[in-house]
């Protein structure tokens, strides 16, 4: 295993099984909570906030195929918790130019907290984006 994807195994592991489990537990975090696609066991993730635009909001993947967004495609949809409310909803992912135009305002968005992720996955097809369409 070469050292870069050594770093990168071990990172994913800490913010797995470390700092995941107690940023879930601050107020003000945004926390997905997806099923796994394994075991069916919910999941929950903590997110920047989800890019609002045009009165649609929209979840951006910064990292590229994550877990979190292979659960959320077999899954189909998931639950957005903030600030002790939970909302359920179905996940349109979103393809071509939507995709390009949420992910490029995604990166303005964020600006330079955005710059690592932009620096290992330049292409904005790189980075899944997906709607929200709120159930409840």
């Amino acid at each position: 295993m070469n050292a870069d994807r050594h770093r990168y195994v071990r990172s994913s592991w800490v913010m797995t099984h470390l700092v995941n489990p107690v940023v879930v537990r601050l107020n003000g975090t945004v926390v997905l909570v997806v099923p796994g696609r394994e075991t069916g066991r919910p999941r929950a993730v903590p997110l920047g906030s989800p890019l609002e635009i045009d009165g649609a909001l929209y979840l951006v993947a910064g990292g590229g195929e994550t877990q979190w967004v292979r659960n959320l495609r077999a899954a189909g949809g998931g639950q957005l918790r903030l600030q002790g409310r939970t909302r359920t909803f179905r996940a349109a992912e979103l393809e071509g130019d939507d995709q390009r135009r949420v992910v490029t305002a995604y990166r303005a968005t964020m600006g330079r907290r955005a710059d690592a992720f932009f620096r290992q996955l330049p292409e904005p097809a790189d980075h899944p984006a997906f709607r929200v369409d709120w159930v409840d």
